[in-house]
């Protein structure tokens, strides 16, 4: 698990006190549940309820001896609460309580991460709206292609947050099921009602049908939505990375007081935390993967997955926590160069007119193979001589034929790129 990175939030959560915590109220609900039916008394649930306690500590110290963690801590509890100790467990196995508990927790990380996620699409829209109309350069393979706003790329990013806070939703959803139905799923020492109590107390469903766990297929559908979500934001990042190489200069991520780019060389100023990202999130497929690989236990029940599971999940929680929290501070205090944009813009003097050039032919009744023929031409000479597009084009005879001076002029309008952005912005409620 990443430590020094871990916000306090998400350290909660997956604190072995926590885990122990949440162990403990699925075995006092589940008392309570027992009472209602008749099979505990209604003093012994109290008893139980106001002394159950436990030491971290000594749950450790007695797993040493036991090798098996629920009966450690079930020890511990039944030192508190002694002669009662006996209701607490009551037909129950150990997956009753471990994955109730963990299905409780993951909901709290995954409403973390959402908490998170609606913060970043926040920002992402302020940050659309604000350079709405910042002109640069649009790029293909890597190739200045056509026009575009800064803003509408800021507006693409929070539709795709827009759409993994959907998933996560949905994520958070699949794993909020409890399960307490006892060794195979048969509820043979345990009724139903006892699930129903639990998990409605809870917050969770119970689980339709389970063996001896959970189904790992819910946790996989989890961490691979995790695993996309690291994706939106390692893509987001690379793009920042490319924007900020010297020879683009076109935005680059908050540079502090005080901060140092490199031990060599005093000069530089690395997009460090934008790299960090695309790291981390290779991380995140990669316990996505093992989490897919959980999916397949022997028959009701082996616990391949156990071991693995309390490494990937909270690492993964805990890793996307921090990703999203770094990479809306980079967003909220991005540095934004306009004047780089368009001095970009025009490095290929017109070429980002190209296409415009070539629809006003055909709209003349050139054929397109014609006047894509006349412009490529012409493009082609401006790659390599340098001299704008306009200027070529106004001493080929064969284009003038077609189009004036003026219209030429007309067709060169960097407007026409921005002319319909309000419609764009309007799906979103914004002007």
């Amino acid at each position: 698990m990443i430590d020094r990175y871990t916000l306090p939030e998400m350290r909660a959560i997956w604190s072995e006190e926590n885990k122990y915590r949440k162990w403990l109220e699925v075995e006092i609900l589940a008392c309570e549940a027992l009472s209602e039916l008749g099979q505990v008394p209604a003093e012994a649930v109290e008893g139980i309820r106001s002394r159950a306690d436990f030491k971290v500590e000594r749950i450790l110290e007695i797993e040493k001896v036991t090798r098996h963690d629920v009966i450690a801590f079930l020890t511990n509890v039944g030192e508190y609460v002694d002669e009662e100790s006996k209701y607490i467990h009551l037909g129950m196995t150990s997956s009753d309580v471990v994955d109730t508990a963990l299905a409780v927790r993951m909901v709290e990380a995954g409403q973390q991460i959402l908490t998170r996620l609606k913060e970043l699409y926040k920002v992402l829209l302020e940050k659309a709206v604000q350079y709405r109309d910042t002109l640069m350069i649009g790029r293909t393979h890597g190739i200045h292609a056509e026009p575009m706003t800064f803003g509408l790329k800021m507006l693409l990013w929070a539709a795709e947050v827009e759409r993994d806070i959907a998933r996560m939703e949905k994520a958070v959803q699949e794993v909020a099921v409890g399960k307490l139905s006892g060794a195979v799923g048969t509820y043979s020492t345990l009724d139903p009602f006892v699930e129903e109590y639990v998990c409605q107390k809870l917050g969770l469903t119970p689980e339709r049908v389970a063996t001896q766990v959970i189904q790992r297929d819910r946790h996989a559908a989890y961490m691979t939505t995790i695993a996309v979500v690291g994706a939106s934001l390692e893509k987001f990042a690379v793009e920042i990375r490319n924007l900020q190489r010297t020879d683009i200069r076109e935005a680059e991520e908050p540079f502090k007081a005080g901060q140092k780019g490199s031990s060599a060389m005093p000069h530089k100023r690395n997009p460090i935390v934008c790299e960090r990202i695309s790291g981390l999130a290779r991380i995140l497929r990669a316990n996505a993967m093992v989490a897919l690989e959980n999916v397949a236990l022997w028959h009701e029940r082996d616990i391949s997955h156990s071991s693995v599971e309390r490494v990937v999940i909270p690492d993964s929680t805990i890793t996307l926590d921090y990703m999203l929290f770094r990479f809306t501070g980079v967003i909220q205090d991005l540095l934004v160069y306009p004047e780089n944009m368009k001095r970009n813009l025009e490095r290929t003097h017109g070429l980002v007119f190209s296409q415009r050039v070539l629809l006003a032919l055909v709209e003349k009744g050139l054929s397109r193979e014609k006047g894509y023929e006349i412009v490529q031409r012409n493009a082609m000479q401006s790659w390599q001589s340098g001299e704008p597009l306009k200027e070529l084009l106004l001493r080929d005879a064969e284009l003038t034929q077609h189009l004036s001076a003026d219209e030429l002029d007309k067709v060169f309008d960097y407007g026409h790129f921005t002319r319909r952005l309000g419609e764009v912005y309007g799906r979103f409620g914004l002007d």
